[in-house]
């Protein structure tokens, strides 16, 4: 199969990326491993080089059997010349379900509830970017994108839980503005937390590793939570709240959901009874790239099929009108909006 992926960051995004853009990477090595001929549409170019079988494009290609967008520009119908496309949404952002569209897809089971619909494929990382770490270290990990975020992600909780139990917390994640970099340290200290920073590659991979848990009380409807996959790959226990898609990700052999304190207290008690490798396992069996792409490939090939019907371009497209050409022999379907039709 041609497949042709757009995302918008520069490659690769582990090295300073959002974890969509991260998924997005892995989706591309994992199709090309298995045998499929892939374009990947970003927007400057690679600092490293992509993996084989995975061309760097800056431009859109329509020689291909289907293309895929990573989330950017719900508002608007992208430019694929009737060629069958899906596009994955990774925020659990309301302001996009005007624009939703049937050949949408979300990361998770209850991320697609939140929107009405029942088609997601669960994200995939790549495993060689994580150690396994075994015995673990005597500190649990609260870790952000930026810490402007805590509370969200409950860091009152992981603060609450420090006072309670007497546990060493680490927290990770960037200040947000340099100013306020005194308040936060200042407020670390005052609970005996140590905070580490901004971290990635070889330190977030280690410090994931040789922690006893990962502790992420979010407060948040987390459409997936890509660090709980990171932590399980590592071979560390997951305690976390019961909000979003927390209870898809986390089974009771690998870590805990919590609804109340009293629940977080006694997941601290027993977290050391969880085995390490079982964690490595399951994420390897549930959260590797190759089954995330296998995944959209039966999603590919379901949308190629329905895509022959004019009843479903149509569903999915209801702000378009769609014109069959011909040109050069080859004939094709071109999507145009009511809005230039109008004009």
């Amino acid at each position: 199969m041609k497949i042709h992926l757009v995302s918008g960051h520069e490659y690769p995004a582990r090295l300073d990326g959002l974890s969509s853009c991260r998924v997005a990477d892995g989706l591309a090595k994992g199709l090309a491993e298995l045998g499929h001929q892939v374009s990947y549409e970003i927007p400057c170019e690679s600092a490293e080089p992509l993996p084989d079988g995975v061309q760097l494009v800056h431009e859109r290609r329509f020689d291909v059997d289907i293309m895929w967008f990573n989330g950017v520009g719900a508002e608007r119908f992208p430019k694929t010349r009737g060629i069958p496309w899906l596009r994955t949404v990774h925020a659990p952002d309301q302001s996009w379900a005007p624009h939703l569209r049937d050949n949408w897809m979300f990361v998770s089971a209850s991320h697609a509830a939140f929107f009405g619909r029942e088609r997601y494929v669960r994200n995939g990382i790549d495993p060689s970017e994580y150690c396994y770490g075994e015995p673990k270290d005597d500190y649990f990990l609260f870790m952000v994108a930026d810490l402007s975020v805590l509370q969200l992600k409950g860091f009152q909780i992981a603060r609450e839980l420090v006072r309670a139990c007497g546990i060493r917390l680490v927290v990770v994640g960037a200040i947000p503005e340099s100013a306020m970099a005194e308040q936060y340290e200042r407020m670390f200290a005052e609970d005996g937390i140590q905070y580490a920073g901004y971290v990635s590659g070889r330190r977030k991979a280690q410090l994931l590793a040789h922690a006893r848990a990962l502790l992420f009380p979010t407060q948040a409807d987390e459409a997936f939570g890509l660090v709980v996959a990171e932590a399980l790959m590592s071979g560390t226990p997951v305690i976390c709240s019961d909000r979003g898609a927390c209870p898809e990700l986390v089974r009771p052999e690998v870590g805990f959901i919590c609804s109340t304190f009293e629940e977080y207290v006694s997941a601290l008690a027993q977290v050391d009874r969880i085995s390490p490798l079982a964690c490595r396992i399951f994420a390897l069996e549930n959260y590797h790239y190759l089954r995330m792409a296998r995944e959209y490939l039966a999603e590919f090939e379901k949308e190629i099929v329905n895509w022959a019907s004019p009843a479903w371009r149509a569903k999915v497209s209801e702000c378009s009108r769609w014109v069959d050409l011909e040109l050069r022999g080859r004939r094709f379907s071109v999507g145009i909006p009511w809005s230039c039709l109008s004009q």
